[in-house]
């Protein structure tokens, strides 16, 4: 089996799972994508069925478009979501992507831009990983990696990959035969929780400077410098982070852009990016969120306009 997708959502997040889908789909790929979620799925799919391809109580079939899937898988954590990833995926090998060549991990509120095709060759040579926005200049000198130096050497395990900049854990590829990756990432995030107290229920746990701040990022992080797996890194422009990226687009701000008033943002002196575009231009076929086409022909007019007088009037 080739490749398989997956995510985690809840509530509005829904409207990102949406766009997500359509830009995979206009993309090129074909095939499964896993949504896990807690609490009600949206109306968008309420043409799902049971399912009884595999063994995950619950879950739901959304038949997307010709070789396009979307299995709702129901989730019952009190994780918050982003400390999840790993034991996600992990369970997904076990069970009902256990044929597949590997997992790719989408955080719910990027959107793909380029040719499926890409992906898969960019998997061919390790783990796929994408690097954050802020502190992606990280050396190995730098005091938080230092301390993860001394974390893995309690551990018993060894640096095989040297790291300078850190990671974001928004997107996560993972093949088959670097499953332990996720492993050793799941186990770093329990040592965050037994060693340190971090709360997996939360999103940040302690204060910006603690070797665990990011529980789930910096254990990922941790995780690229240990594994022993062969890794494949993109600096931030691959999630639009810095212009000329291609792979993707992350909108890691609040509010997302389904939620964004783009006109009143412009005259708070904060112009529309271009995450925000991309996702607003991915909200239409196959999967229509938005019942009325008007309402998206008007927000892409409205990021248009204000992206446009932001060239005059902005904050920064």
């Amino acid at each position: 089996m080739p490749y398989s997708i997956c995510t985690l959502f809840e509530g509005h997040y829904h409207y990102g799972v949406a766009a997500l889908t359509n830009s995979l789909y206009k993309n090129g790929f074909r095939g499964s994508i896993y949504a896990g979620y807690r609490g009600k799925l949206p109306e968008w799919a309420n043409k799902v069925k049971e399912t009884t391809l595999f063994q995950w109580k619950g879950s739901k079939t959304l038949e997307v478009a010709d070789g396009l899937k979307i299995h709702f898988l129901p989730l019952d954590t009190d994780c918050h979501f982003t400390n999840y990833k790993p034991e996600y995926m992990l369970k997904l090998f076990e069970g009902p992507a256990s044929d597949d060549e590997g997992l790719v991990y989408f955080d719910p509120d990027i959107v793909v831009k380029c040719n499926w095709d890409f992906y898969e060759t960019w998997l061919s040579f390790g783990v796929a990983l994408v690097h954050e926005m802020l502190y992606n200049d990280m050396p190995a000198s730098n005091p938080i990696r230092r301390q993860w130096e001394q974390l893995i050497a309690e551990s018993n395990r060894s640096i095989t990959s040297v790291i300078n900049s850190y990671i974001n854990a928004g997107f996560c590829g993972v093949p088959k035969n670097c499953i332990q990756f996720l492993r050793v990432w799941s186990e770093f995030i329990e040592l965050a929780v037994n060693k340190y107290g971090f709360n997996k229920g939360r999103f940040r746990g302690f204060q910006l400077g603690h070797i665990f701040y990011n529980g789930d990022q910096d254990a990922l992080n941790i995780t690229a410098m240990c594994s022993g797996c062969p890794i494949s890194e993109i600096g931030p422009e691959g999630m639009d982070f810095e212009v000329g990226g291609f792979t993707m687009s992350h909108a890691t701000y609040r509010p997302k852009p389904w939620k964004k008033n783009f006109l009143q943002s412009f005259f708070n002196g904060i112009p529309p990016n271009a995450t925000e575009l991309n996702y607003w231009k991915n909200v239409e076929a196959p999967i229509a969120p938005y019942k009325k086409r008007s309402w998206v022909v008007f927000k892409i007019y409205c990021i248009k306009i204000a992206s446009f007088l932001g060239r005059f009037y902005r904050r920064y």
